[in-house]
């Protein structure tokens, strides 16, 4: 019979029985899907915890979740953490103030931006940095309208010259009537920006082995889509984008295709780090209220994830007794 461990859980002494961190956690009277587990220092991903050995000696974090509008309820990507869940792009809007507006009431701290060319010929035009701070908003440069790796390269160079920025969002477009990625020139293009010190955060397909590929090429997050780019046809494949969720070690985000609230709320639901829509809310009739309107699905489908939802029934069941009927 093999020596129970000595182990240190939450700064505690503790001797188990456990070889591994999963049956720790059943030892403990907890559920694996329910928390978080660091492991002598390293996070240890749920989907790997029934292969992590355990040592005499160790020390562990167990946590739990708490409910996503706490400022406890973090996500961290490339080293860098946020409280909100909600990214919005800074496209499509009638002004700058309004794109303002907009993101204040989201609740977001990251926006995407463009990459484009000064206006030269009148430099005092207004910029977005004149009304979104990028001291207080993490600027997300993204290389829309690229449609070869490498001008998404050559874009994302200008754009770390341009702000020091290597947290970047990637996109190699495949062609301009879907605006569907281009996988092959995507993957080139992640492998290459992560090799020069960027961290691509990569818009995908809602394809499980591409999502795995990317990640294995250096990216920082996966951000399949939910639907076409601006299309609002919400989340298509329910099934895929869990599976991406189910086998990343990195953030996953769902990216394009988001339409209305309830929307935001599903990809949540299905286990997503976050959210990233922007005509979703710049095309709304009122797209301060649906950028709230969008802040509070997001909180409420992270909610109802860490809740776990109740079981899909066949047929009915009473939720009250049958029993004493009058």
């Amino acid at each position: 019979m093999t020596a129970p461990l000595n182990l240190t859980i939450n700064g505690e002494p503790r001797r188990s029985a456990a070889s591994t961190i999963a049956e720790l956690v059943t030892e403990l009277g907890l559920k694996p899907e329910k928390v978080a587990v660091e492991h002598n220092g390293v996070i240890a991903p749920r989907s790997t915890l029934g292969g992590v050995a355990l040592a005499d000696g160790d020390v562990l974090e167990i946590v739990h979740f708490v409910g996503g509008g706490s400022d406890n309820d973090t996500w961290t990507v490339a080293g860098r953490t946020f409280r909100s869940r909600l990214i919005v792009g800074t496209g499509k809007y009638k002004d700058f103030a309004e794109n303002a507006a907009a993101l204040e009431a989201s609740g977001a701290e990251i926006v995407t931006v463009a990459v484009r060319r000064v206006n030269v010929s009148d430099p005092s035009a207004p910029m977005l940095t004149d009304f979104i701070d990028p001291k207080k908003i993490t600027y997300l440069p993204n290389t829309a309208g690229c449609f070869t790796a490498e001008d998404a390269i050559r874009t994302l160079r200008l754009a770390r010259e341009a702000g020091g920025w290597d947290l970047v969002k990637l996109e190699v477009l495949g062609e301009a009537r879907t605006l569907y990625p281009d996988m092959r020139e995507t993957l080139r293009a992640t492998e290459i920006l992560a090799n020069e010190g960027f961290k691509p955060m990569v818009y995908s397909t809602d394809d499980p082995i591409a999502a795995k590929q990317l990640e294995e090429a250096g990216a920082v997050a996966i951000m399949p889509l939910g639907a076409p780019i601006g299309s609002g046809l919400g989340i298509q494949n329910r099934v895929t984008i869990r599976l991406i969720v189910e086998g990343a070690k990195v953030p996953v985000l769902v990216d394009a295709g988001v339409g209305t609230a309830s929307d935001a709320a599903v990809a949540m639901e299905l286990g997503c780090d976050g959210v990233l829509m922007n005509t979703a809310i710049a095309e709304a009739k009122d797209p301060i209220r649906m950028a709230r309107a969008m802040k509070l699905a997001v909180q409420a489908g992270r909610d109802a994830y860490l809740a776990g939802r109740m079981a899909t029934r066949k047929y009915a069941d009473p939720s009250s007794p049958l029993a004493g009927l009058i």
